[in-house]
């Protein structure tokens, strides 16, 4: 049984009901979320070979405490750094350290800033210089994923749809979805319900409603989908060692569709890609 409640009534904890929010909260995650894709914008311009990734975590750091807001991964159940930055294999949760990147890696950079109480989460893919056309085909595929996963938000339908359209695409263009991680509610917390598969059929799991918010993620791999998670308790890497790749947008329920709270003001949801057509 699928409960709904109003978020201005709910209490502060995730407790399996689905939020639906108001207008006064849309505008508050429209600010969290443009700080979030303003963060990955700059980004663009920083990630190059030689860089290494605490480099990139001290800047979203930075970014963030000079506009009022505050890295929602930082000490976040122990995790010590203000983003996630996850290269070639690394399917989520990769820690910024000193190694530098080099040239031909993909890497993605995940950024959830906490600003007013309301929290912006979005991912991109960043090509380091020069990439192979297999790479760049799985960002496509992977980008495309999410816009078609994205497409399917309207009142009425489930998240199943949300899911399905993922997956019918992905694995169209032989690549799998992972299955071990997935999107979820958002807003006034960090993780809400409900859980957004990236797989799965049209009719399965709660209907969607206006004032719903969640993130929509999927992490598409070249190879097979079964990840593993390494020592340190975060980093998700693929089990073949394929490339991995995921493009992550907080979207709002409206009565027509949806709403996407993290495009980029730049028009760059996909850095180093050819622009789409059309």
């Amino acid at each position: 049984m699928v409960n709904y409640i109003e978020a201005a009534t709910a209490p502060a904890k995730n407790t399996g009901a689905i939020r639906l929010y108001g207008q006064d909260a849309f505008a508050g995650m429209r600010k969290a979320c443009q700080l979030t894709a303003r963060c990955l914008d700059e980004l663009a311009a920083i990630v190059e070979p030689g860089v290494p990734t605490d480099v990139i975590d001290r800047f979203v750091f930075e970014f963030g405490m000079d506009h009022g807001a505050y890295p929602a991964t930082l000490n976040y159940r122990g995790y010590m750094k203000s983003s996630c930055t996850s290269i070639n294999h690394v399917v989520c949760h990769g820690i910024p350290n000193d190694k530098p990147l080099r040239e031909g890696d993909i890497v993605n950079i995940d950024v959830t800033y906490v600003l007013d109480g309301w929290h912006g989460d979005s991912s991109r893919m960043y090509p380091v210089g020069e990439i192979k056309r297999s790479a760049e085909r799985l960002l496509e595929v992977t980008y495309e994923s999410l816009m078609r996963g994205i497409a399917a938000v309207r009142p009425g339908a489930r998240t199943g749809a949300i899911g399905e359209a993922i997956q019918t695409f992905a694995e169209g263009e032989r690549c799998s979805v992972v299955r071990d991680f997935c999107g979820h509610g958002v807003g006034s917390l960090f993780h809400d319900s409900p859980n957004i598969l990236h797989y799965g059929r049209v009719n399965d799991g709660p209907e969607l409603r206006e004032g719903m918010i969640f993130t929509i993620e999927p992490m598409i791999n070249l190879g097979k989908p079964h990840v593993k998670v390494l020592g340190d308790g975060w980093t998700a890497v693929t089990r073949d060692r394929s490339l991995s790749a995921q493009y992550e947008h907080t979207v709002g329920v409206t009565a027509t569709g949806c709403e996407i709270f993290t495009l980029s003001p730049g028009g760059l949801d996909r850095p180093g890609l050819p622009p789409l057509q059309g």
